[in-house]
């Protein structure tokens, strides 16, 4: 590692250094949890109290080899705005730069390409109604077709534009995509829809006739999950995952 790299946490905020480490644990939980695709994608952070800054991931590490000091802080065009000795994939931040500039609550952005929800998204129905898991993503899920890789700027607005307000975004024959307030945020939303596309694809497995949800439940859910899943994250489960983590391996924290 790299003197400029080892220097970082004193060369930023208190608060900035916070989110370095809560996104290099979110990076090291998506490849514990086997999520990961290479390093082929990427979960972007706001830097707080910035005017549009962000963190993200440098290019050809893998996510169980992120840091708080590798985090490279950019701006919205995928620019360096602090050095650092690694660069970044500025192709992997369109998708996250779009989304980022369109919703200012959309402070974390995690994308994924793992095997069950690439598998959903391959299916003309997408998310069906068969598991509780499934109900809370219906609450706030919406979809984008599929343009080719996602390198054109004409994408974005389209794109924004499909995701809307929602918490979970379906890229058809692609991936899944969350976001949150917070990393803790977005990687519970990305547990639960990876949950529900997992799920899916074994019962699907099963050959056996679906028993889907009754409409009025998942109406309900619709209707209530902000209210149940509001700070689960950062309040419940955070923590405990972190302290996996440590148990694991506390470098991420370096």
């Amino acid at each position: 590692m790299s003197d400029s790299s080892l220097n970082v946490r004193e060369r930023v905020s208190p608060e900035e250094w916070q989110a370095r480490v809560d996104l290099a644990a979110a990076y090291r939980l998506v490849a514990h949890y086997g999520w990961d695709d290479l390093v082929f994608t990427h979960i972007s952070a706001r830097v707080p109290g910035s005017d549009h800054h962000f963190l993200i991931n440098p290019y050809g590490w893998l996510f169980d080899e992120i840091t708080a000091s590798s985090l490279v802080k950019v701006d919205l065009a995928g620019r360096k705005v602090m050095d650092a000795p690694h660069d970044i994939n500025p192709a992997g931040f369109t998708i996250h730069s779009a989304i980022h500039a369109a919703r200012d609550d959309a402070h974390c952005v995690m994308h994924t390409h793992s095997l069950n929800g690439v598998a959903v998204s391959a299916q003309k129905q997408g998310v069906l109604p068969i598991s509780q898991q499934a109900t809370l993503v219906l609450a706030s899920l919406a979809y984008h077709d599929y343009e080719g890789i996602a390198l054109r700027e004409d994408e974005k607005p389209r794109l924004v534009a499909d995701f809307g307000d929602k918490t979970f975004l379906m890229l058809r024959n692609h991936g899944l995509l969350t976001v949150g307030a917070s990393p803790a945020d977005a990687f519970l939303a990305m547990y639960v829809f990876e949950a529900a596309c997992m799920i899916q694809v074994r019962a699907q497995a099963g050959g056996g006739e679906l028993v889907p949800v009754d409409p009025r439940i998942v109406a309900g859910v619709q209707q209530a999950a902000s209210a149940v899943t509001r700070g689960l994250g950062g309040q419940l489960a955070w923590p405990g995952l972190l302290r996996r983590l440590d148990r694991l391996d506390p470098s991420y924290k370096t």
